[in-house]
Parts: C-alpha cells; structure tokens; sequence
C-alpha cells in the first residue's frame, strides 16, 4: 500500500482483503493481548470469562475434539483453547468479509480505517516488545541458570529447557536482546515506524524461530508478531524493493493521518500516547532499577557432593539404590535449597542460614503437602568443603560432609585471546 494507493481508489481485491485482515487484527489483537495495552486486562475480563464457556463448548460440539477443553491461557499460549480461538477468528473473519463485502460494496477506499489499524497494530506489536525487552535486560525472563539445572544432563533437558539455559547464562545477550527489543519504540511514531518495522522484522522473526525450533510455546503470538509487522512494512514494500535491488533513488511516504479539526481531541489524542508510552518506559526503567537489587548469594552459596555420609555412627556406601543417603546438596541464590538423594529423588528447600556462633546453623523447610523441616549444625573447614551435624525427621543422628563442585560453565569467563577453540 504505497501513498497513491491509499489517496485513490482501492481495487476490489484490496477492499475484500482489507476486511478480512482489519476484523482477524481486532479480534486477536483484543483477545490475546499479552500484556500488550496496559490493564487491559480489565476490559477484558468479563468477555474472558465468557470466552471460557463459548470455546470449550465450540470444542466440544462443532469441532467434536477427542477431549475437554479445562486448560486456558497460560504460560503457555498455545494451548488447545488458544488454537480454538484462533480457529474461531479466523471463521469469524472470513463470515464479517463476506457480510462486510455485501452491505459496503460502494465504498471507495478504507483509508481512515487503514490508518487507525495501523496505529493499533504499531501500539500492540511495539509495546509488547518494549515489555519483553525490559524484562530481558532486567534477566526476569531467562534468569542465570540454577544449581539444579548445571547439574543436569543436556539429554534430559526439554528443548526449552535448553534454550532458557543457553540465553540466561550472558546478562550481556540479555541486554542485546532487550535493546533489539526495546527499539520497537520506534514504531510507536509515524514517521519512524518504517525503520522500527525493518529493526523489528528480524527481531521477531528470531523470537517466533526459537519458538518454532525450541517448542517454545508461544508460537502462535510470536508469529502474529511477524504477521502484522509485515503488514506494517507493505506500506512501503515496492519502495523498499527498489531501494534494495534497482539503486533507485526513493523516499519513504509517511501514513497521512486524518484530519482532527478539533483542538481537544488533538490534545486528548497527543495525551494518552504520551501516557502510555511514558507509562511502559517508565515502569520499565523502575523495575530495571529495582531489580538491580540482586537475589542474595547465600554464604553457602554452592553445590555439594556428599564425600561421607553417617546416620548413628554408620557410614553409609553410596549405593544407588539408598533412599536414606544423601548424593549431593544444593544451596542456590535467595533462599532456594535442594535435596538429591542417591536414587536421584530431589526435594526442594527454603533455606535459612543463621550465624550466631561458631559452628553456625542452616536451617531447612520443604513447602510440598508432607512438609519436613531440618536443623543442621554447619562447619566450613576451608573453602571447598562443608560439614553438617543434626538429626533427620526420624530422630536418627546424622553427620554429612561434601565438597563443593566448580562448573567450567560458570567459571570460564571472557577471552579475548584463545588459542585454540575451547569447546568442551
């Protein structure tokens, strides 16, 4: 759709195909918002709630699936009651095209709906990334890799588990990303939205193959992502085309905006983008420097295998098949702490470490339906090593010594001279 398009009359091809896309947006714009538009979940509430009735239902007797729908929208965004949805869109915006063809054959252009559909798209595409790029920079979204995680074998990660480890071992390609991402802000105005629309292609189109390739499961927003950003771009494809491959000499049109006559409704209109642009880059910027608050590294911060075991004077071997034997043991950031027993069973632990004397104490609470609490005397021989002595839940007497394991991983660091690869 280049400026002479959107001025003139629009082929019948372009109107039907116009309809179909400008329904199909609106509704899976309003429905799998995202966290996109702020609070908009509040608007939405109440028809999500219906939505929770209608789909399962949908499910149920016109698409006659093989089971209930009773999972929603979740962390996970590709669920069965999301691709029924999707389903139901897409039906809904192939009927309103043909309703919308028959009553609106006169028409000669949709400019001004062409405009504030972009404005939409542009808001919902541009905000979502700014929110997901502060949530990279700040390393809420991939977290440094926790103890349990080095510990475990790359054959018995998910691919996503994979690709969460990976991404959330360099807060330096977390703040990569988190500019690429953040850089959609470019799309929140006209005359930029072009250059922001070519930045947030490739960005997307990563987001949307890690999903693909990873069995993220946010397949079907990440690919929305994509659509609708090169929806933006046809506005200028056949300049961008020249501008590429002919050497031409091209300049970009800029969206022409309906003319606002009114002075309050221009104010009002300037006012709420300065809001809510204001609105997330603000918040992002407090919660980036909230979260510079790190987790705390406890003092025992590390992980452990267990050298000796003793219950009442009785070393223990370490037999894999020893439900009682410790194998190793875990205290990780803020509070977190891990059981592994031999035969592989982990309990996970809030821990607390309380230094009053010497040996000092931690102090050990499980949070599942059977909970079991422990108090440990601890003593550090020298850096590597950890002694604990207490009872267990069944009174038994139990002394415990580990050595604290280093992880290449985390160790390495950055090189800028290396020999030789140094791929392990």
């Amino acid at each position: 759709m280049d400026s002479s398009a959107i001025t003139s009359h629009w082929g019948l091809t372009k109107k039907i195909a116009f309809r179909f896309v400008f329904i199909f947006f609106v509704l899976f714009i309003a429905i799998q918002n995202n966290g996109a538009f702020p609070f908009w979940y509040i608007i939405i509430k109440y028809p999500t709630e219906l939505l929770h009735t209608i789909i399962p239902w949908i499910g149920k007797h016109i698409l006659h699936l093989p089971y209930d729908i009773t999972v929603f929208t979740n962390g996970s965004g590709d669920t069965t009651y999301d691709y029924v949805i999707l389903i139901t869109i897409l039906i809904i915006s192939l009927l309103g095209t043909v309703l919308w063809s028959v009553l609106d054959k006169s028409r000669e252009n949709y400019d001004k709906l062409y405009y504030w559909l972009t404005v939409v798209v542009r808001f919902y595409v541009g905000l979502m990334l700014i929110n997901y790029g502060f949530a990279k920079i700040i390393k809420f979204q991939f977290p440094d890799p926790a103890m349990h995680r080095l510990i475990q074998n790359y054959g018995d990660s998910s691919p996503m588990g994979l690709a969460w480890t990976f991404l959330g071992f360099s807060k330096g390609y977390n703040i990569f990303m988190g500019i690429a991402e953040i850089a959609a802000v470019f799309l929140l105005f006209r005359r930029t939205m072009t250059f922001g629309a070519i930045i947030t292609l490739m960005t997307t189109a990563n987001i949307m193959a890690i999903n693909y390739f990873y069995d993220v499961p946010v397949k079907m927003v990440s690919t929305a992502l994509v659509v609708m950003t090169l929806f933006l771009l046809l506005n200028d494809a056949r300049h961008l085309f020249k501008f590429f491959f002919t050497g031409n000499a091209v300049s970009l049109p800029i969206i022409k905006a309906p003319e606002i006559r009114k002075k309050w409704i221009k104010t009002t209109k300037l006012g709420i983008k300065t809001v809510v642009i204001g609105y997330y880059l603000i918040s992002g910027i407090v919660i980036y420097s909230n979260n510079q608050k790190k987790v705390p590294i406890p003092k025992l911060y590390g992980l452990y295998d267990v050298d000796t075991f003793i219950i009442n004077n009785d070393t223990l071997p370490p037999l894999k098949t020893d439900l009682k034997r410790w194998d190793q043991f875990i205290i990780d950031k803020g509070s977190a702490a891990r059981i592994i027993y031999m035969n592989k069973r982990q309990i996970p632990f809030r821990s607390q470490i309380i230094d009053t004397g010497d040996p000092g104490t931690i102090e050990l609470t499980s949070g599942d339906d059977s909970p079991m609490e422990y108090s440990f005397k601890y003593t550090i021989p020298d850096s590597n090593r950890l002694h604990l002595s207490g009872k267990l839940i069944s009174g038994d007497s139990v002394k415990i010594y580990m050595t604290r394991r280093d992880f290449e991983l985390i160790n390495r660091g950055f090189n800028w001279i290396n020999e030789r690869p140094y791929n392990r």
